[in-house]
């Protein structure tokens, strides 16, 4: 079994002092809640209310605004308002008197998070977390930011200057902001925040892709790699498009940014170079001082993009770095059954990376004077350090690990192998992450979130399958089975959270998209049919609950709680949409089955979102997976034999371990396939030879027994 007991919280002894300090306050309403983040403000001295009906017939009772606060628990400037302001009993006294006020954490509601963002997108221009939105009790915005100090400084309005003036035109202006915020929400509502869009635009085709390289090209940073400039982001979804623009291309450059990337992000400080794993974003374009927070989904879309690079060029560094950022996930962010927490915090005893970060002195206390010495070349460790610090008005300057030459480069200056490199440096990694755990950990937020968890098992699917490695889809595994048995509602559908033993909350589209997705990777990886029987019946609650007749997908079911809108969001932004994800679910769907009405359903979503695609089509570039794949020439693969066969396994392992983004994969052998797919009924093994059975473009060639022709078929190397 993976992962390990979720640490203890706040092990210093400075939190344990603030908590003894703070729980002799009469907890908030927030101390009956399950996730983290709200159990984190459940001792604040401002009386928060969970997201519900109670906080709504107060406001209205008290006749008070709402102030709505969002955000997570991994998030450091949720925790530096929290520390400025929620917790200052002189904020809390105002806030309680002017407003009835709601916690809510993005992670387990992204509908109320993805409302409410939109709002602040299109009031300030900006959006981010912490996410503070003043609003009425009908739910209707009247004012939007993201962090707020407590004090007014440098022309941007403190927390207390904002609720005097609140309170003020509150009092005296009530109407106005009434009417105000009306006008706000019809005009959010009738916009394109809605996704009400009918099916006006025309079909996509190949000349879209070619845009969307041309954009990303010229945003490409041919210095450092990643695109624009600070803070970078990973974009993992624009790396793989560009290698399924290569794969259909042959242009070198495409293939180019995803390398030069790739490679500038292992060996920047936005890695983990003790422990594994990836930081959420670069504060600076070099990708060297990373925002210190790690995130599963961060995680599981970059294994992908290192696997997929992996497959498509053989180089080995990428498929070590995938196998690294997997034994991190299997270490420290998978839980006793088998799924995967959330995320863990930014911040260790209050201070931002202070867990990641190390003194030169400290390298040489750890390690022999020998290895303290290659450590501290390859990795740029020095006295004077690369990151400063200002703690209670003391300067300090310590070390991210980071690497500024390839290891190749660094084994020639320095003589040896880049094989005896490595070796000697895995030994002092070792060493030095046994010290660092002594360390006190960062919070970690172990909630299990289905849409996330879909991710991951696609992530260790695509792996298992391109390394060979059958205990990543066992570990996939477990986590689609424990959602399939703990996660459903009576009904059969998803629930979006679970945590201490209890799943809550309907599932939103991403829960459904990525869940399905995860599952028709396992499927092609495992080839067990219960994962595509559950897929299928998963994305016809989708369809029957979340789609537009209009095309697209709504992002919250047609029963769920009513907000000011219901919207449809098409953005790759961190992470990819639910209607990018779905769109391409269909097709594969459809082509692993043979049933044409979902390919029908992708292409009409396809042709609702046209225009904005065509308007910049490299913000939608893992939409543009789905646009690949239908442009094609697809490959639908079967594979007829006993999957316990050497043959069989040698044809699985061919189709597998080589880059082929366009092809589904569906072995026939004694389940029953044909029940899901029809048209497998007269596919059969020949003379009890493995046999493969290869479609591309709407024709079929005729079926092989011999791995050399399936090879041939299949255009590999």
């Amino acid at each position: 079994m993976c992962g390990e007991e979720i640490r203890q919280m706040n092990k210093n002894t400075d939190n344990n002092t603030k908590e003894s300090e703070i729980k002799l306050r009469e907890p908030n309403l927030l101390i009956n809640e399950k996730s983290p983040y709200l159990l984190q403000h459940a001792y604040n001295p401002v009386q928060w209310y969970p997201w519900g009906e109670t906080a709504f017939k107060k406001a209205k009772a008290e006749n008070k605004p709402i102030f709505l606060s969002i955000g997570y628990s991994a998030c450091h400037w949720c925790h530096v308002m929290e520390k400025e302001s929620f917790e200052d009993p002189d904020v809390a006294k105002l806030m309680n008197e002017t407003f009835v006020c709601i916690k809510v954490d993005r992670e387990d509601r992204p509908d109320i998070d993805n409302i409410y963002m939109a709002v602040c997108q299109a009031v300030t221009g900006r959006g981010g977390w912490p996410l503070t939105i003043l609003m009425t009790a009908e739910k209707e915005p009247f004012f939007a930011a993201t962090y707020i100090p407590k004090k007014s400084r440098f022309g941007t309005p403190g927390i207390l200057d904002i609720i005097s003036y609140i309170a003020n035109i509150w009092t005296q202006q009530q109407e106005e902001i009434l009417k105000s915020a009306r006008q706000l929400k019809s005009s959010l509502s009738s916009g394109i925040l809605h996704g009400s869009s009918k099916i006006t635009g025309t079909e996509l085709n190949e000349k879209t892709l070619h845009t969307a390289y041309s954009q990303l090209f010229s945003a490409f940073d041919w210095i450092s790699g990643g695109f624009g400039k600070s803070p970078k982001f990973p974009s993992p979804h624009n790396l793989t498009f560009l290698l399924r623009y290569w794969h259909r291309t042959g242009k070198l450059e495409a293939l180019q940014m995803v390398t030069k990337t790739l490679d500038a992000m292992q060996m920047g400080g936005i890695y983990d170079h003790v422990g594994f794993g990836f930081h959420r974003y670069s504060t600076d374009s070099q990708w060297l001082v990373p925002h210190f927070e790690k995130m599963l989904y961060d995680q599981a879309m970059i294994i992908m993009a290192y696997t997929e690079t992996y497959q498509a060029t053989g180089i080995e560094q990428y498929r070590q770095t995938a196998e690294e950022v997997i034994e991190y996930v299997l270490r420290d962010m998978c839980s006793k059954e088998g799924t995967f927490y959330s995320s863990e915090d930014a911040d260790s005893e209050g201070i931002e990376g202070k867990f990641y970060l190390w003194k030169k002195e400290e390298i040489y206390d750890i390690l022999p004077l020998e290895e303290a010495d290659l450590v501290c070349k390859v990795y740029n460790i020095s006295a004077g350090g690369n990151y400063r610090e200002e703690i209670s008005g003391i300067i300090t300057r310590q070390n991210i690990l980071h690497l500024t030459k390839p290891m190749q480069e660094i084994a020639q200056e320095l003589g040896v192998s880049i094989n005896e490199l490595k070796t000697k440096l895995e030994r002092s990694r070792k060493i030095l992450f046994s010290e660092r755990e002594k360390r006190i950990h960062p919070l970690k937020d172990d909630k299990i979130l289905t849409d996330w968890n879909g991710l991951m098992i696609a992530a260790l699917s695509k792996a298992s399958r391109a390394f060979g490695k059958k205990e990543y889809a066992y570990f996939a595994s477990l986590s689609a089975d424990f959602i399939l048995q703990h996660m459903l509602s009576n009904d059969g559908r998803l629930l979006h959270r679970y945590r201490d033993g209890d799943a809550s909350i309907n599932g939103f589209l991403e829960d459904y998209a990525f869940f399905i997705w995860g599952l028709i990777e396992l499927y092609e990886t495992t080839f067990e049919k219960k994962y595509l029987e559950h897929a299928l019946r998963l994305n016809s609650i989708q369809i029957d609950h979340f789609m537009d007749a209009d095309g697209g997908f709504f992002h919250t079911a047609n029963d769920s709680e009513i907000l000011l809108f219901r919207n449809k969001d098409l953005y790759d932004g961190a992470m990819p949409s639910g209607n990018s994800v779905s769109v391409l679910n269909l097709l594969k769907l459809s082509r692993l089955t043979g049933d044409t009405h979902l390919e029908e359903k992708a292409y009409t979503s396809m042709k609702a979102f046209s225009s904005e695609i065509d308007a910049m089509p490299m913000a939608y570039s893992q939409f543009l997976h789905a646009l690949d794949f239908t442009v094609g020439p697809a490959y639908e693969v079967v594979i007829a034999g006993d999957i316990d066969n050497p043959d069989t396994r040698e044809m699985i392992s061919l189709a597998s371990r080589y880059f082929l983004p366009e092809m589904v994969l569906l072995v026939k052998g004694k389940d029953n396939i044909e029940e899901l797919a029809p048209y497998t009924k007269d596919m059969s093994a020949t003379n009890g030879s493995a046999t493969a059975y290869i479609c591309q473009g709407f024709s079929c060639s005729m079926p092989t027994t011999e791995i050399f022709e399936m090879k041939k078929m299949l255009k590999l190397p």
